[in-house]
Formats: C-alpha cells, sequence, structure tokens
C-alpha cells in the first residue's frame, strides 16, 4: 500500500496538461496555443475539429509549435492501422481508439503507433464493463486508456472522477487519462486520484483569461 502511493506521487510530478480543442477555427485555435504558451503539454484536435478540417489542424499545430504533442482524436473503431497510418503520417504524435472497437483493430493502431514511433490513447467511453475492459487493452501494449464522461452525459452531473479510480486499480501497463467537464473546481480530486493526463476542454477555451485559466490548472497538476 505505501509502495502504491508512493509510486502515484511520483506519477503527479509527471502530469500533462491536454487542451481539447472542437469548436474553435483553426486560426483561434493557433491563438489560443500562443496565449498558453508553457502551460499546454498536449494540444487535441478534437473528433469535431477533425470532421471539418481533416488532418489540416494536426499537421499546423506541429509546424507551429514542434515541443507540444499533438493528439488526434479520431476515435478509431475501424481498419485500426490505415487510419493510424494517415494521423502519424500528417504530424500526430498520439492517435486515438476506441475501446469498444474489436481487439484487431487497437492491435492495428498499436502497430502503426510501433511503426512510426508514435502513441496510441485508448479512449474508454462506452464501455459497458469498464474493469473487465481496461484489463484486456492494457495487455495490448497501448500507451494511455482515457476515462471519459461523455459531452451529452456532462449536463446529468456524471463526471469521470469514479471511471478513473477503476482504471487505475487495475492498469499494470498503460498509464491513465481522463476527460470530461474537468475544470478548476473538479481538478484537484483527479490530481490526487493520479493520472499521466488531464484532459481540459470548454474550461479553457471560454474562458475569460485563457492564458490565466491555464496556467493555474497548470499549476494544480505540480
Amino acid at each position: 500500500m505505501g509502495c502504491k502511493k508512493k509510486c502515484r506521487k511520483t506519477e503527479e510530478k509527471q502530469m500533462k496538461l491536454q487542451a481539447a480543442l472542437d469548436t474553435l477555427t483553426l486560426e483561434e485555435c493557433l491563438e489560443l496555443l500562443e496565449e498558453t504558451k508553457g502551460s499546454i503539454d498536449i494540444v487535441e484536435v478534437g473528433t469535431p475539429f477533425v470532421i471539418e478540417e481533416g488532418m489540416v489542424p494536426v499537421k499546423a499545430f506541429k509546424d507551429k509549435f514542434p515541443n507540444i504533442e499533438v493528439l488526434a482524436d479520431v476515435k478509431i473503431m475501424d481498419a485500426g492501422g490505415y487510419e493510424a497510418d494517415k494521423c502519424f503520417e500528417a504530424g500526430a504524435d498520439i492517435c486515438t481508439v476506441l475501446g469498444v472497437s474489436h481487439d484487431e483493430t487497437i492491435q492495428g493502431v498499436v502497430r502503426s503507433a510501433k511503426k512510426y514511433g508514435k502513441k496510441v490513447m485508448v479512449d474508454m467511453i462506452a464501455v459497458p464493463d469498464l474493469k473487465k475492459r481496461t484489463e484486456e487493452i492494457d495487455q495490448m501494449g497501448v500507451d494511455y486508456i482515457c476515462v471519459h464522461t461523455a459531452f451529452d452525459v456532462q449536463k446529468l452531473g456524471q463526471d469521470p472522477l469514479n471511471d478513473l479510480k477503476t482504471v487505475n486499480s487495475v492498469i499494470k501497463n498503460a498509464k491513465s487519462a481522463v476527460a470530461g467537464g474537468v475544470k478548476l473546481e473538479t481538478v484537484d480530486a483527479i490530481v490526487n486520484e493520479g493520472a499521466e493526463i488531464i484532459v481540459v476542454g470548454g474550461a479553457i477555451c471560454n474562458a475569460k483569461d485563457r492564458q490565466a485559466y491555464a496556467k493555474e490548472i497548470k499549476s494544480h497538476l505540480k
């Protein structure tokens, strides 16, 4: 028990802040990243952004901010290797695949990531048996397992903390990430539970002072 607690404290020092960019224009996103430089470790090209712009933002972010990791939130569910290849060829450092996908699809994404020297995040949104599926995916060589409270159910008062506890209780190989309604008021509880990556979207994008808000969130991760 003591060792587990000690290890978690070590992980907390390595926490990364991921900014989820979904509905802003490319120009607005570049402006936000310039404002928040030094606070954002990973920039996420959100699924709505990918639907609208494809891999253009991935390339643009990587060109403009080479020291920030770029995540393509493509939520792959089929043709894993082929689709992951496209993300990594565009400059993505991380791409996402859904936990409800077939094992073969996830394994295809993992093979692609290894080929390009990149990383895989599995999004556990809507997984019915979180503990069992986490145990299975943890054996597949993925880098991150992300608990994700869907936007459509956040208004019902759901948050990802309990799911994070479940994932952290069983993972042995991958690192955990957490997304879905995370904001300044809830970040401390998540930090105390421990996760490698904390994903914040609207709370940063809609803040009156985005630079100050991102900096404040980041300070809690340390």
